[in-house]
């Protein structure tokens, strides 16, 4: 069993997931339960899943769920690129979303 906590790529995971929660912060109330939701859910999902395989017994399993983060991962970024493509948000905004697709590279 490792101690995620020191994991570099699982704090990085983990300045996304609070980079995600401000971002959304200011998202239109109707996105609530739509991108505001799918984003929050899925940054999580990244540092979640690194945490989990650390738990588990053997590389394989660690391996299997750093996959799996992976894929969450390639969720959020899509979300992000949705935001600054699809919808009338601010400039600052964008930006925002850049730094989390930065350090959704994990």
């Amino acid at each position: 069993m490792k101690d995620f906590r020191r994991l570099h790529v699982w704090e990085k995971a983990h300045r996304l997931t609070l980079a995600v929660y401000k971002l959304t912060a200011a998202f239109p109330r109707q996105e609530l339960y739509g991108l505001t939701s799918q984003m929050r859910r899925c940054s999580a999902s990244v540092a979640c899943n690194i945490a989990e395989g650390c738990g588990r017994q053997g590389n394989a399993e660690l391996h299997r769920f750093l996959q799996i983060a992976m894929g969450s991962s390639s969720e959020l970024d899509y979300y992000c690129w949705l935001v600054i493509s699809a919808t009338s948000q601010s400039r600052s905004t964008s930006e925002s979303c850049a730094d989390c697709r930065e350090c959704g590279a994990c």
